[in-house]
């Protein structure tokens, strides 16, 4: 089975960002193993920093994975500092780190109607930028998150189908990758 790292670009234990992770999480359970990348214990990025734990931790979480999926809510038009803060770690070197040729899946969530586009195209773009390997989709994005989240899951059916059918895609992609 496929290995799958959630990187959940919110902290907030109750986010609509972290619902839809472990809501998408639980529909992947039979067709990927996955896990959570911990990104709130990183120190602030600086190149002077050498050996630091958790970013060693993280790096390999990265690198133990046959595909990275981010969930990320959009913060003032973008992703979120603690986000950005966790890829900054991990694009070292340039163009040579672990994200290098990376399969990479990108969701967006937001309170507001565009569901966190902008966030997600700012994530693409990065992505890209450390040569990872962006999968080609249909954008995943929830729009309206709050009001369809309870008890720490996304509750709207159309955005779970929808958003499950992708990353099928993405797992099947993965899978053949590997053969």
């Amino acid at each position: 089975m496929p290995k799958l790292l959630f990187m959940v670009g919110s902290l907030r234990a109750a986010s609509a960002s972290r619902a839809m992770a472990k809501s998408m999480a639980e529909r992947l359970e039979n067709d990927a193993e996955v896990s959570f990348a911990e990104i709130g214990s990183l120190p602030h990025y600086n190149a002077d920093t050498l050996d630091d734990p958790h970013v060693s931790a993280l790096i390999a979480a990265i690198g133990a994975a046959d595909g990275v999926v981010f969930v990320t809510p959009e913060y003032n038009y973008s992703i979120p500092g603690v986000l950005k803060n966790a890829i900054d770690w991990a694009s070292r070197p340039a163009y040579n780190s672990v994200f290098l040729s990376k399969p990479c899946f990108a969701i967006s969530v937001s309170g507001g109607a565009l569901g966190g586009v902008r966030a997600q195209s700012h994530l693409k773009y990065m992505l890209n930028g450390m040569l990872a390997l962006v999968f080609p989709s249909l954008e995943v994005v929830v729009p309206f998150a709050n009001d369809k989240t309870s008890n720490g899951r996304i509750t709207d059916e159309a955005v779970l189908t929808f958003g499950a059918a992708r990353l099928a895609e993405f797992v099947a992609f993965l899978r053949r990758q590997a053969s």
